[in-house]
């Protein structure tokens, strides 16, 4: 045979679920032997385990369910399909990352991943060992090499396995998102592809994990490097390929290849996924969160009215003295117009309860940010309670920016299981709320309009204690994701005072993020498993 049918299988895996995992897999193989005969169905990287699966691999028993997942996957196999599988083996004592071939009941190879990253989120030198030879099969008469994830960011792995003779290149992945990774990808795999003379097929699993969003988009490659089919991003689901080796160059057919979705939707999707999949993954049943008439909440409010429902969703306003009127009335807009429970509980008698038990405590001081706190403290009473009473995850709400400069309060509002724009700058929050009104009315205009303010105090603006926010957003990108020291942003332009105190704020708060709720990363480097610095040190941003 010269051709080759390959089913995508753009899966949602469950990190530590192998019988669910193992299902979906038998699933996919029944789904292709009806449509073809001899079908190719190509899965995720470590599809048994789920991605990643960190510290679940140190625990002695990995390998017992890995080799129950395998039997049962093997008896179900009585067709005459192929499966390209990823999952962990441990072999001589060592731990490989690992692309299996099955056919008819057996494993007829296994291929042993060789490039490990070590790099932004990744930790795969912790548990694995890399191999170090090609694997080339023969699939209905094609020479089909087999590959894992970074292998493909390398030339040697590719290149090993054109020399090995293969005419077409498997590559399973798990791969994350942050913004731009989709033509990152197809420009590296386009590389890969054109220097090693072959087709390659690339295979993503899709769906959030923690922090993490996989935004799958598999896609196929000519030997000259251009795209031939691609699958949508953000969308479990399978995927055909025809490939045709009598044709030459090779014929590929498949799922039309379009330019990935602009930035803003593509953020909008991560997120909302992000949301979905660690509400329900955790068996949440819905969420709640403090609704304030800021750009914030309401931008939270509307990503998890998205991703769950308006019915398994609960907002509260909870005033104060210092609550505007507008806060009050476009909190109850936007509910409205989301269709979402909405709740109104004063903190004004919570707040005095706790003034007069710490009266003795404050007694001669001068009023500070201590009362502040207080007040945010009061509302994340509240909304664990809620959460606790009703099993709602509480979403909190604070955005990159503020975890940055510590511009939060701890157990206050930082209380909560799941903050959606931890990796969202400020500046970004607002594009991103004029972006989902062009999807129809959510958010009142004048809480994109309006300056941003804690309402902590009369009259209180962000702006009282920071930069504006294109001002510290820009600083944040250069020393946050991209590692400048103090000396060179301010090379860039940029007022040496405020970048020193912007940099300070940064590195006196990390005990602050350490205590965070964990929030989908959309950017290169987000904070939790991307930038791990310590919160003891001597350190000082200088050159």
């Amino acid at each position: 045979m010269s051709t080759l049918n390959i089913l995508m299988a753009q899966m949602n895996t469950h990190v530590g679920d192998f019988e669910g995992n193992t299902q979906k897999v038998i699933e996919a193989i029944a789904e292709a032997e009806r449509v073809h005969d001899s079908p190719v169905v190509v899965c995720p990287e470590l599809t048994l385990s789920g991605y990643p699966p960190e510290d679940l691999l140190l625990r002695p028993s990995i390998g017992v369910r890995v080799e129950q997942s395998l039997q049962t996957i093997c008896a179900a196999m009585t067709g005459s399909a192929y499966l390209v599988l990823g999952y962990p083996l441990r072999v001589d004592g060592a731990l490989y990352n690992v692309a299996g071939l099955l056919h008819r009941g057996r494993i007829l190879a296994q291929y042993f991943k060789q490039s490990l990253p070590n790099y932004q989120v990744f930790d795969e030198k912790r548990y694995f060992t890399p191999g170090s030879e090609p694997c080339v099969v023969t699939i209905n008469g094609v020479a089909v090499g087999l590959s894992v994830c970074e292998d493909i960011w390398e030339r040697a792995p590719a290149a090993q396995a054109a020399a090995a003779g293969a005419r077409l290149l498997l590559n399973i992945n798990s791969s994350p998102y942050h913004q731009g990774k989709r033509l990152e990808r197809w420009e590296a795999v386009a590389a890969r592809a054109r220097e090693a003379d072959i087709p390659v097929v690339y295979v993503n699993q899709v769906g959030g994990q923690d922090e993490l969003v996989f935004d799958g988009g598999s896609f196929a490659v000519a030997a000259d490097g251009a795209i031939a089919a691609a699958a949508p991003s953000f969308e479990e689901g399978a995927y055909w390929l025809q490939l045709d080796f009598v044709a030459q160059p090779v014929s590929i057919v498949g799922p039309t290849p379009v330019l990935p979705p602009q930035e803003l939707p593509s953020i909008w999707q991560a997120l909302v996924l992000g949301v979905r999949d660690y509400v329900n993954k955790n068996r949440f049943r819905g969420v709640v969160l403090g609704l304030s008439g800021g750009v914030d909440s309401a931008l939270t409010l509307a990503i998890a009215v998205e991703a769950l429902g308006p019915e398994r969703v609960e907002a509260v306003m909870m005033p104060f003295r210092y609550t505007s009127q507008m806060s009050i009335e476009d909190a109850a807009e936007q509910a409205r117009l989301l269709g979402v429970t909405h709740k109104v509980i004063s903190i004004e008698p919570i707040y005095e309860a706790f003034m007069a038990s710490l009266r003795d405590e404050f007694s001669g001081t001068r009023r500070d940010t201590t009362e502040e706190n207080l007040q945010a403290r009061c509302r994340g009473v509240l909304l664990m309670s809620i959460s606790n009473k009703k099993g709602y995850l509480v979403l909190t709400t604070g955005n990159k920016s503020e975890m940055a400069v510590g511009y939060s309060t701890l157990y206050g509002d930082m209380a909560g299981g799941f903050d959606v724009l931890k990796d969202v700058p400020k500046t970004q929050v607002f594009d991103l709320c004029r972006y989902r009104n062009t999807l129809g009315p959510c958010i009142p205009q004048r809480v994109i309009d309006r300056p941003p303010s804690a309402e902590l105090a009369p009259d209180q603006k962000d702006e009282d204690s920071l930069p504006p926010y294109d001002v510290l957003d820009r600083i944040l990108a250069l020393y946050v994701e991209q590692d400048y020291s103090a000396e060179a942003i301010i090379a860039t332009g940029m007022d040496r005072e405020q970048v020193l105190k912007v940099l300070r704020l940064v590195d006196i708060n990390e005990y602050k993020r350490r205590q965070a709720p964990i929030g989908v990363r959309i950017t290169r480097r987000g904070f939790g498993r991307d930038r791990r610095y310590p919160i003891t040190s001597g350190w000082r941003p200088g050159h």
